[in-house]
């Protein structure tokens, strides 16, 4: 690949063309807003000119109601040789663009499974799908070249090519994305009107809970409108785990000791079930999920803590292999949690302390 037109300049669009640069395609950008495509150019993006003729890949970052007629225009224009979207949601354009009667020879579906909760061109990264996996949906039709060069957007962006069904990917999807983000965003609304002392009582786990749902509202109402029949399924079966929880904690509430036995055995279902599921989430680097130990540290609040920590943990042979961080409620200092292999535990807690660091038990 040696040119390359991205139609869309967010997060992922923007992204995508930052990548291609830096490997040395020569990468258009446009864009329905021509201040964000001018944004992305000056970050180093590539340029906002439109292509002198046909480029060897265009790329459709639009949001999932518009990827269809996007592609549609593009293809009409012959900007490219190969077409791809990079939009969340598969199974839908490709219907649409069926139903246009367009040749689809040419196009691949595809979606880079990594993002932020910001959005935009000045939120991109060349790195953001490095290490993630990239979704790429080809039918029997799909002409060979237009694989080939999915794949190497995909080894340019350093992701992890995986192939799927589309209308499976869009099942998939709804499972480990946009369900879960719905459910945060109504544990989320529950803190909007709470009070100030119980907001004050948030800790790491409300953090957890909540974080995706910072994400921009009318970015994922397109993206749930166009997959709404396999999140509301699964949020059915939510609900109705929620009447069983909702039952069982009344239960727990009666005099009646067989009442109470049941409530127990039912918030004991539903938190054993959620272990099970849970285990078989993908641990580092998509490998199979590994159990670590946290060796827990008091540091203050100030430039260079993390970096001393982690040369100290470097110096003692230790490796970390994951870090969480609970800054202390009206205090300028935290908790860090250093996710270790068991065995290096004493090992990292003896050789902190005699670097003068306070260890929690």
């Amino acid at each position: 690949m040696r040119t390359a037109l991205v139609i869309g300049t967010g997060l992922i669009g923007t992204s995508a063309a930052l990548a291609l640069t830096a490997r040395g395609v020569t990468v258009h950008l446009a864009d329905h807003d021509p201040g964000q495509a001018r944004t992305a150019a000056a970050l180093g993006a590539g340029t906002d000119e439109a292509p002198d003729g046909p480029v060897d890949l265009a790329i459709v970052a639009a949001p999932p109601a518009y990827v269809a007629d996007v592609l549609a225009d593009a293809m009409r224009r012959g900007v490219a040789r190969g077409y791809l979207d990079v939009a969340s949601v598969k199974g839908g354009p490709r219907r649409e663009l069926q139903a246009l009667g367009l040749d689809l020879t040419g196009y691949i579906g595809t979606h880079p499974m990594s993002g932020r909760e910001k959005s935009g061109p000045l939120a991109a990264s060349a790195d953001l799908f490095e290490g993630r996996p990239w979704v790429l949906t080809p039918t029997r039709d799909t002409d060979t070249e237009v694989l080939n060069l999915a794949l190497e957007l995909v080894s340019h962006c350093r992701a992890v090519p995986v192939v799927m069904d589309a209308d499976a990917h869009d099942r998939a999807v709804a499972l480990v994305s946009h369900m879960p983000h719905l459910v945060s965003s109504m544990v989320a609304a529950r803190l909007e009107h709470a009070e100030e002392a119980a907001v004050r009582l948030c800790g790491q786990g409300i953090r957890d809970v909540t974080r995706i749902a910072a994400s921009d509202p009318r970015m994922w109402i397109d993206i749930l409108s166009a997959n709404p029949g396999p999140v509301a399924d699964l949020l059915s079966d939510v609900a109705a785990d929620l009447e069983e929880a909702v039952r069982s904690l009344r239960a727990l509430q009666s005099a009646d000791q067989d009442e109470r036995r049941e409530g127990v055995a039912g918030i004991e279902d539903v938190l054993r079930r959620g272990n099970a599921g849970q285990v078989r989430v993908p641990g580092k680097h998509g490998a199979a999920p590994r159990a670590y130990e946290a060796v827990v540290v008091l540091i203050d609040d100030q430039p260079g803590q993390l970096a001393r920590i982690f040369a100290d943990a470097g110096l003692a042979g230790v490796n970390i292999e994951d870090v969480r961080i609970e800054h202390a409620t009206g205090q300028q200092a935290g908790l860090v949690q250093l996710l270790v292999e068991p065995k290096a535990v004493p090992v990292l807690t003896a050789a902190l302390r005699e670097r003068g660091w306070s260890v929690r038990q």
